[in-house]
């Protein structure tokens, strides 16, 4: 008993060290800017209000650069897990020469920062004519390492003799693909949808690097403007990265039961 009591504190006192910055949040758009900066720090604000959410919606186009936000990280999202998925399972199901030594390459892509292939990437991009459009945005961002990686190891978990039942009956690669891999692998999908989703929602130099235009800004980016070099709008900032944080949360909540799942049923073979 004494136990389960000490483990739940040492739970309930860790959900409050993380969520505390979160709470503070929440409570700062709420609070005039005086407030905010005001000595002694206070948590819980003295004066609600409702202006900074009204600021933030009237001095950048809020609306456009929340479409925006969706396009791109949907976007990246549904192009990273379909090719993703398609090349973990020829990692992970198919033999063919050279298949252990592509493995090890896209390992070795998990140690390089994405940073440093930036310029390359723009000079790419804008040889292309992609600058200031979606398809700029998405398609450098189609796949990824860890995707393929965290696939792959979780259908190498799928027993093969499903594989071998379908080719008795007739099944091709794509169909066993299809029908086999993909439905009976949910939970990892759904993990990997909500990494790709939360990191590229989240992303401000991506967007920032290959935006000129103010229609085709994200939310961090616009969110960014708020952020001068002498003076800072604490709760025009607050205000925004709130409502920044709601679909991340919403996202969480649908796909949570089988986030744990993918991750505690994905492992290392």
């Amino acid at each position: 008993m004494t136990r389960r009591v000490l483990l739940y504190a040492g739970l309930a006192l860790g959900a409050a060290v993380i969520l505390l910055p979160v709470v503070w949040m929440v409570f700062a758009s709420l609070k005039p800017e005086a407030d905010i900066t005001g000595h002694p720090a206070q948590l819980l604000p003295q004066h609600l209000t409702g202006s900074n959410y009204r600021e933030v919606t009237r001095q950048i186009p809020f609306v456009r650069q929340f479409i925006n936000s969706v396009i791109f990280a949907g976007g990246v999202t549904v192009c990273s897990l379909l090719f993703n998925s398609m090349t973990a399972f020829a990692l992970a199901r198919l033999d063919f020469p050279g298949r252990r030594a592509l493995f090890v390459a896209i390992i070795l892509f998990l140690m390089i920062p994405y940073q440093v292939t930036l310029i390359p990437t723009y000079q790419i991009v804008a040889k292309l004519g992609l600058m200031n459009t979606f398809p700029g945005l998405i398609i450098p961002r189609a796949t990824n390492a860890f995707g393929i990686f965290f696939l792959r190891q979780f259908f190498l978990g799928i027993p093969r003799s499903l594989d071998e039942a379908a080719r008795i009956d007739g099944a091709g690669d794509w169909r066993i693909y299809a029908r086999i891999i993909l439905p009976l692998s949910t939970p990892a999908l759904l993990t990997i949808a909500l990494f790709d989703f939360m990191f590229n929602w989240n992303d401000l130099l991506w967007p920032l690097i290959f935006t000129t235009s103010t229609k085709m800004e994200t939310l961090p980016a616009g969110l960014a403007l708020f952020m001068g070099q002498h003076v800072t709008q604490y709760g025009v900032v607050m205000a925004g990265a709130t409502l920044t944080t709601v679909p991340i949360v919403i996202a969480f909540l649908f796909v949570q039961r089988k986030f744990i799942q993918g991750i505690a049923t994905t492992g290392l073979k």
